[in-house]
């Protein structure tokens, strides 16, 4: 008996007779109002427990001999797909301007609507043709050297005239695909270079008037995680009555993506500035949009982590616990108040 005694002295939650026990609406509603909270309370915590935070890791960067894939989506609303090109040079001089990637150019007419597609591939090939058959030609004639000098044959006439047509409907063009480049600093931009020079003139009567506007609805380097922010994502540059060539210093930091099921997720995520060259009447260089690129030697892994169960519990009992305290705390208080203001009510009628 001593023993059991003794065992009963430390409990805790001693147990009152229920004709002792007193039910008020003023309880019962501390009660709804303390279920709710407790219940909104646990669907939070669940949905916290079940989604994944992430932990950033830094290292030095260890590959080497991978390519890297650019990829774009600009759109060019006051130039013609027929003057554009897009070429890249790297670090070690490579000039690359028939890139064996897939890139796609689409005529937009001056709503901005898709009225054709081509595939960029082939329109160099293509050109590259042209010139290799003009170099086999004889050139007897006076007038025929002349005019294989400034580039000109019937060929380049009728691109001429095609595309001061399309200037003057206010056609862009779209140029979007993928870049697969060699992983050193390097360069890529997209211009009127690929123009012979008085093909060029003929067409814009100086690089003063080729207007470079340009809206970059997507340009990354690498497939996109969860997170990951592109500062270009829909940058709009739109000249009015001016000319210039556009300047994007970028910083790219190799990045790995660790999902939650172990799969890992190579790609890059980048930082750029800026920079704005107005070109006068009297310039002889021709405006461009470049995209100037540089790899930091350190790479960023982001992995993907679950809150522990045990942790889950702790936060449940301390929020459910603390809730329940508190309602009962409130429920004393307002049975207090309560019977404070009936008392003197009940003494005045006896009186």
């Amino acid at each position: 008996m001593g023993v059991k005694q003794a065992l009963k002295s430390l409990d805790a939650f001693p147990r009152a007779e229920d004709h002792l026990l007193q039910k008020t609406q003023s309880g019962a509603l501390v009660s709804i109002i303390g279920l709710v909270i407790m219940a909104t309370l646990f669907l939070h915590e669940l949905r916290y427990y079940l989604t994944t935070y992430t932990v950033h890791q830094m290292s030095v960067d260890l590959k080497r001999g991978e390519t890297l894939p650019i990829h774009i989506n600009v759109t060019f609303p006051s130039l013609p797909c027929d003057v554009l090109s897009v070429d890249a040079i790297d670090m070690s001089g490579k000039h690359e301007v028939d890139l064996d990637t897939n890139i796609w150019k689409l005529r937009l007419n001056n709503h901005g609507h898709i009225i054709g597609t081509e595939y960029l591939s082939d329109l160099v090939e293509k050109e590259h043709e042209a010139h290799n058959h003009d170099d086999d030609k004889d050139h007897d004639k006076d007038s025929d050297q002349k005019t294989h000098s400034h580039g000109f044959d019937q060929g380049a006439e009728t691109m001429i005239k095609k595309v001061k047509q399309a200037l003057a409907n206010g056609e862009g063009c779209r140029v979007y695909g993928v870049l697969d480049v060699q992983r050193v600093a390097g360069n890529f931009h997209i211009s009127v270079h690929g123009l012979n020079i008085f093909v060029a003139q003929m067409i814009f009567d100086g690089s003063s008037h080729v207007n470079v506007s340009h809206i970059i609805h997507d340009l990354s380097f690498g497939p996109k995680y969860p997170g990951i922010h592109n500062p270009l994502d829909g940058t709009e540059r739109i000249l009015h009555d001016a000319s210039g060539t556009f300047k994007y210093y970028i910083k790219i930091v190799p990045t790995e993506y660790r999902y939650i099921s172990k799969e890992v997720l190579p790609t890059n995520q980048f930082s750029v500035t800026e920079y704005f060259s107005p070109i006068t009447e009297y310039d002889r260089m021709w405006p461009a949009v470049y995209f100037l690129y540089d790899l930091s030697p350190i790479t960023v892994t982001i992995r993907e982590e679950r809150r522990s169960f045990l942790h889950f519990i702790t936060r449940l009992c301390a929020v459910l616990g603390g809730t329940f305290a508190l309602t009962g705390l409130l429920d004393r208080w307002m049975y207090r108040l309560i019977e404070a203001v009936s008392k003197p009510k009940s003494r005045s009628r006896f009186q």
